[in-house]
């Protein structure tokens, strides 16, 4: 992909939560050009005030605005003069809203440039891949933990990682660029070639820590000092395990409980996503985390009693928060 390197590269961020700011804080110590895709009070925000970015080691980063071009996606269509002009197109937004940000990205993105998702649950990369086409999407999986406070300002409680792969081997011509960006903003990005055990093990952390910490109210490290909730989250986890190897995937030589004591352990301050849409009174990605575990259960006639359960009391609460 030489065509790439041009004099500056254009990156499109499509959606600056708290993964989304992470990557923007990290973009804004490089030499690329940032496009920033937003609504509502995240965007006034990203204005008024730029990207306030707490990191793990305690400071405090501010990225003016001046840094980043910034599109409001509720104000209109994507402006003609930045239209299919991206190179890379990031969407960090949620699952509920994939016909937007599919969209979107398919008007951002370049006829020689590639789309990243780093999104939870399974599907959002075929979703993708009916809009740009499958040869131009990687997937990733993030373990970096951040969340955002009622001021806006992003605080990214622990370093993790970013793995990615392409959704088909047409794709791999880009994953070497891609790696070069996300590493030269010292993401810490690496390549994996099972792209469905990268889409797997990060659906096994996410049903496991955002339900139960969702429904408890609490951050990632109570998992590590209440044990019943430690067992709840374990048997969710147990579950999505069972149904991904059912399902042909293979998880390698993955001990469950090391992993998600790992992953716990380097954010244990982190709210998780659900946690934090749940305090917002939004919609959730329960249904693309343990919706999808329960359904691909039915398909190949395995039980998700826990799963089911944790759909279940999270879809209560979001129905509870509208109601309020």
């Amino acid at each position: 992909m030489s065509n790439w390197r041009l004099p500056q590269l254009r990156i499109a961020i499509i959606g600056v939560g708290s993964i989304g700011g992470i990557i923007l804080g990290a973009l804004a110590d490089t030499d690329v050009e940032i496009i920033c895709i937003s609504r509502g009070s995240t965007s006034v925000n990203l204005s008024e005030l730029g990207l306030v970015l707490h990191t793990p080691e305690g400071s405090i980063e501010v990225v003016p605005s001046e840094r980043y071009l910034l599109v409001d996606s509720n104000s209109g269509p994507i402006p003609e003069q930045i239209r299919n002009t991206c190179d890379i197109a990031i969407v960090c937004g949620k699952t509920v809203d994939n016909h937007t940000l599919s969209k979107l990205a398919e008007e951002l993105v370049s006829v020689n440039g590639c789309v990243l998702t780093i999104q939870n649950g399974l599907g959002n990369a075929e979703f993708l891949a009916h809009k740009v086409g499958s040869h131009r999407v990687i997937v990733g999986s993030v373990t970096h933990a951040a969340w955002k406070n009622n001021d806006g300002e992003v605080n990214w409680v622990g370093r993790g990682e970013i793995i990615l792969g392409p959704l088909n081997e047409k794709g791999e011509v880009h994953v070497d660029s891609v790696l070069e960006i996300l590493n030269d903003a010292e993401l810490n990005a690496s390549k994996s070639e099972n792209i469905q055990q990268i889409l797997w093990k990060k659906l096994l952390i996410n049903v496991a820590i955002n339900p139960v910490c969702s429904i408890a109210g609490v951050r990632n490290g109570a998992l590590l000092e209440v044990t019943s909730l430690w067992q709840q989250a374990m048997q969710a986890m147990r579950e999505a395990a069972i149904v991904a190897r059912a399902s042909g995937v293979d998880l390698g030589d993955i001990e469950l409980e090391s992993y998600l004591r790992e992953v716990v352990s380097i954010s244990p301050d982190n709210r998780c996503s659900m946690l934090q849409d749940i305090m917002a009174g939004r919609e959730t990605e329960i249904d693309s985390l343990c919706g999808a575990v329960v359904m691909r259960g039915e398909s190949e006639g395995i039980p998700t009693p826990c799963n089911a359960i944790l759909h279940g009391l999270v879809k209560g609460i979001e129905k509870s928060s509208i109601i309020d």
